[in-house]
């Protein structure tokens, strides 16, 4: 059995994405009170990050605590707890960081993290984070459009996917060492969008949250975002962005392709074979809510999957 997400719907209970491969076996629940396990472990501030706050990119609902935001994480590198990235994250050493672009485009280039920071005004954009788990959250996140990344590299008339690469080191990713917690996923970390996602104004690259730099175990030094979609699309400590003409293959599409497809847009009518898409829990809150469709985004990307079969396009 391949290593995945997995979680279970009871309104009380919920279990990480403990699933390993052959032989592992699925590892305890966190409790209902999702906000007070995840500020258990503190975490220590990191170097301010000025940003200009984008009034157009402003949910309205209050934040997520930070505490819960940076000790409640997916981040498979560092192990497959929850708790984990927190834990194990000082491993990761994000500077010296280089980024490369490349693939099909005029003018590859690789990009140090100081030019990223400088390459484009920062905002502060506060996006929902809706987890294919089930739960969520909401983060202000720091950075700018993706698209004025890729914009100086000029993509070639044939790009018409991107693919994002994770930092493959087991030295500084621990769950990268083999047999580490009895599973793995297929390292280096992969994830992919069609280029007018890519290019979507929604789209952030980002390098900060709550005025800091990312903390380590929440992608630093540089990730994605891409608020419509599940939030394992959002790849982490990226250190590779292919243009490319064909669909990527990607971390979890490649492990349970027939539970995580390459979209992975939130969408509540489209269930997880295991659990119920309908609803979801929000970090810090007791009530379930109701989950909205491209997780509240519908007005600003819906007309990117006009004629496509959202259920057969999951």
């Amino acid at each position: 059995m391949r290593l995945r997400y997995s979680d279970v719907t009871p309104e009380k209970v919920y279990l990480s994405r403990r699933e390993l491969m052959a032989g592992a076996i699925a590892l305890a629940a966190v409790g209902c009170d999702l906000g007070a396990d995840a500020t258990a472990a503190p975490t220590p501030t990191g170097a301010p990050l000025k940003a200009t706050p984008n009034a157009a990119y402003r949910v309205q609902d209050a934040p997520t605590k930070f505490d819960a935001a940076t000790t409640y994480n997916n981040f498979y590198e560092f192990g497959v707890n929850k708790e984990d990235p927190a834990r194990l994250g000082q491993s990761l050493k994000p500077r010296p960081w280089h980024v490369q672009v490349d693939g099909l485009c005029a003018k590859p280039r690789t990009f140090d993290i100081e030019e990223i920071l400088k390459l484009a005004p920062l905002e502060e954009r506060i996006y929902s984070l809706r987890c294919v788990e089930a739960w969520s959250m909401v983060i202000p996140w720091i950075g700018y459009p993706l698209a004025a990344l890729l914009k100086p590299v000029e993509p070639r008339p044939g790009a018409k996917y991107v693919e994002f690469t994770t930092l493959k080191d087991p030295e500084q990713f621990p769950g990268q060492k083999p047999g580490f917690f009895g599973g793995t996923l297929d390292w280096p970390y992969t994830e992919g969008l069609r280029l007018d996602e890519a290019m979507h104004p929604l789209t952030l690259l980002t390098v900060g949250m709550y005025g800091q730099v990312l903390p380590n175990q929440n992608g630093a030094p540089v990730r994605v975002v891409i608020p419509w979609k599940y939030g394992f699309k959002s790849a982490k400590s990226i250190v590779r962005i292919r243009l490319t003409d064909t669909e990527p293959k990607t971390a979890w599409n490649k492990a349970a392709p027939q539970e995580y497809g390459f979209y992975s847009n939130v969408n509540p009518t489209v269930d997880h074979p295991r659990w119920s898409q309908g609803t979801e829990r929000r970090i810090g809150e007791f009530r379930r809510r109701t989950t909205l469709m491209f997780n509240g985004y519908a007005d600003q990307v819906a007309s990117l999957y006009t004629g496509m079969d959202l259920k057969k396009n999951y």
